[in-house]
């Protein structure tokens, strides 16, 4: 109910300044002494059996959120606090980029929807790395992705230097090649590019990983929107170069009439939708890739997660955690705990998902 008012307020402001309002909120609770932890130890679930090991990283539940909402890991100790068993921040760039124009950035109520053509807005890494970085509750997955002015023949070197810069402070780097709002970035999904980006990330893991004593998952993120061939091609250059994980999925370029979204709507609004309609296409991506990578790759499952039976449905079909974004706009920030308590009571039911793969 306190939410609901607060939405209320929220919705009538452009959708990005009221964004910025809840994430400067989530800041500055995370700033003070004590309050992130006591609103962590209400919201964690304590159920054992929601823990998850995947990629050499052990995560105390599914639910994580997913990159964009806290572009330059401003509010990292006030998202755990809401009883996420991780947080993915991000998309940080080798430089500070300012994104595209404004507006960027809109809510589709009526189908649980986001778009937005934001494009990588974020301070640069070296601005993310000047900044204390206080422990956080949980594992931290850092999104880098490459600048809009690198040439795609050149993008394996954003992505290595970011790989580089950012490792010693996350639980998984997420490699983003699969976002719609940058020019041609998709490309890099195509089998002219993905091999080899695989393998010099994959290289510049090991070299770190004997340097350091720590080796650093890659995750390779993927778009909605391709072709099972396309995805075939992903999952085997992941698996040929020995890279961590895939996440599945970015946002879509398509316009579902499906969950309730119109379309018509929002005519003129380019970039990438996310929430409900994005759901069932998201699901389907995640079963093709656990069908074609088998059982050992860990998959994090995104898009229209914000209720039980939709995060079962992304856990069924194969995804070894979850990520919330739109969601969380839409439910409040309550979700991932009742996501979390949901899960725990279909394990109580005896429904266990893992032995449930559709």
């Amino acid at each position: 109910m306190i939410y609901a008012a607060a939405r209320s307020a929220l919705f009538r402001m452009d959708a990005e300044r009221a964004h910025g309002l809840t994430l400067r909120a989530l800041r500055v609770a995370g700033a003070l002494p004590l309050v992130p932890g006591l609103f962590r130890a209400l919201t964690q679930v304590q159920d054992d059996r929601l823990a998850v090991e995947a990629f050499g990283v052990r995560f105390a539940n599914p639910i994580g959120l997913a990159a964009g909402y806290d572009k330059d890991g401003l509010a990292v100790r006030g998202l755990f606090g809401l009883g996420f068993g991780h947080v993915e921040i991000g998309t940080l760039t080798r430089g500070p980029q300012p994104g595209n124009t404004r507006p960027r950035l809109w809510r589709a109520p009526e189908g649980r929807a986001l778009i937005n053509r934001m494009g990588f807005p974020n301070g640069g890494v070296e601005a993310f790395l000047a900044r204390p970085w206080p422990r956080p509750y949980g594992p931290v997955g850092i999104n880098i992705g490459k600048s809009k002015d690198t040439p795609l023949n050149r993008a394996a070197d954003d992505y290595i230097t970011l790989y580089e810069r950012v490792a010693h402070r996350a639980s998984y780097v997420a490699i983003n090649i699969s976002s719609p709002n940058t020019p041609d970035l998709r490309a890099l999904q195509t089998r002219a590019y993905i091999t080899d980006l695989c393998g010099a990330i994959a290289r510049t893991r090991d070299h770190l990983a004997q340097r350091d004593g720590r080796r650093v998952s890659a995750l390779i993120k993927v778009a909605p929107d391709l072709e099972a061939a396309a995805l075939d091609d992903i999952v085997d250059a992941v698996l040929g170069a020995g890279l961590d994980g895939l996440i599945a999925t970015n946002t879509t370029t398509s316009r579902p009439s499906i969950a309730g979204f119109d379309p018509a709507k929002h005519i003129g609004r380019e970039g990438g939708l996310s929430g409900a309609p994005l759901r069932a296409r998201a699901t389907a991506v995640i079963a093709h890739l656990r069908s074609r990578a088998g059982v050992n790759l860990p998959i994090i499952g995104v898009g229209g997660v914000d209720d039980v039976s939709s995060a079962i449905e992304k856990l069924r079909a194969g995804a070894n955690l979850l990520q919330v974004y739109s969601g969380l706009v839409y439910r409040g920030p309550s979700l991932p705990a009742a996501l979390a308590r949901g899960l725990s009571g279909v394990l109580d039911r005896g429904e266990d998902w893992r032995k449930m793969r559709l």
